[in-house]
């Protein structure tokens, strides 16, 4: 069993004050990035900062950056980042709070929301989470990521290779292309998902055993996680669809309608693979009460076959004695009568056999 990886608990946010940024979340050591791309029309260029005083703002109105940062587990930058944009306390508590909820808050001159990336360890199986918090202004993208790594590298080199970038002018756009990433990653999730719960399914048809209550629970488990991250999702794009901020453009609010019925897609296959997995309990019960019925029935058939042999046995075991009187076992003195006692004892058991099989009982 793999040892518990130390987090820190939102019970360390007990007696701060509103607005204080304490990180929620697993303890890491490894070092913030941010990665700044800008681009316009027909230009775009790429670098890291170093801090947080070399990130570059657009230099017009026909420019967008996009500023990418890996890891809110240093308060401090995420503080300074905070203060160079403009963003609230509040947001900036609830960016470092990998716990939260997806959720969108329009504060007028940015707009904030944050959601789950669900995506596929390379090279296996696992599924891996992360909370992605994204600051959306006029003419910039702020997204914030738990770890390095993400599902964004499409929309990079989309940017990339696109000339004219016409629809990526919008900072709007940008912000959903980057939830439709990864939105379509959700599907894949489930693919795998599913194809878990089938070979879970096969196993329980051929040979159902304790050992396969560990992999329904485990993806019961999985389910409901996935639940509580994609469902909440709805509420987000509605909001981005019924929002009067003059940040999302009437073009892309027809986009996150599209990105909403996905997700609701999405969150019904969560909810015909929970029925599954549950249905994959009963399976796992009804195998075992069948097989127990089996095992019984089986003994009691045996049990049923010896009962009158045993009765005969018991009675031909006992002590006779011949010369007392004509009652006392005659078959005794017979010189087939040990034949006889085995005839009618196989008969019997044919009997019974044939009666059983007759009721179907085997």
């Amino acid at each position: 069993m793999n040892a518990k990886k130390p987090s820190n608990r939102i019970s360390n946010k007990l007696g701060k004050m509103p607005g204080a940024l304490i990180y929620v979340g697993v303890e890491r050591k490894d070092p913030v990035t941010i990665d700044v791309l800008l681009y316009s029309n027909d230009q775009h260029s790429e670098f890291r900062a170093a801090n947080v005083a070399d990130i570059v703002m657009p230099a017009d109105q026909l420019q967008v950056a996009w500023i990418n940062v890996e890891g809110v587990h240093d308060v401090n930058i995420i503080e300074g980042v905070g203060q160079k944009f403009g963003i609230h306390p509040l947001m900036l508590e609830d960016i470092v709070n990998t716990n939260k909820r997806p959720k969108f808050e329009d504060m007028g001159e940015y707009i904030v929301t944050m959601f789950k990336m669900l995506y596929i360890k390379p090279g296996g199986d696992e599924i891996l989470a992360e909370q992605v918090s994204l600051v959306i202004g006029k003419n910039y993208v702020i997204s914030f990521q738990e770890v390095e790594g993400d599902v964004f590298e499409p929309i990079r080199d989309r940017i990339r290779k696109t000339v004219p970038r016409q629809k990526f002018l919008g900072a709007d756009y940008l912000a959903h292309a980057l939830i439709d990433a990864v939105v379509d990653h959700y599907f894949i999730v489930m693919e795998s998902i599913g194809d878990k719960i089938e070979v879970a399914q096969d196993h329980l048809i051929r040979n159902p055993r304790p050992d396969n209550l560990n992999s329904i629970y485990a993806l019961k488990r999985k389910l409901i996680e996935l639940r509580r991250s994609i469902w909440p999702l709805r509420e987000v794009l509605g909001a981005f669809e019924r929002t009067d901020s003059p940040l999302i453009h009437d073009y892309t609010r027809l986009y996150m309608r599209d990105l909403y019925e996905h997700v609701v897609q999405v969150a019904d296959t969560v909810e015909t693979n929970r029925e599954m997995v549950s249905g994959l309990l009963e399976i796992y019960l009804t195998s075992i009460s069948n097989r127990t019925n089996d095992i019984m029935r089986l003994l009691t058939v045996i049990s049923t076959i010896f009962i009158p042999l045993t009765f005969l046995a018991g009675v031909y075991g006992m002590n006779f004695n011949t010369q007392v009187g004509p009652l006392s076992m005659p078959e005794l003195n017979l010189p087939l009568g040990y034949i006889g006692f085995w005839l009618v004892s196989v008969l019997i058991v044919i009997c019974l056999l044939w009666f059983f099989r007759r009721r179907k009982w085997l």
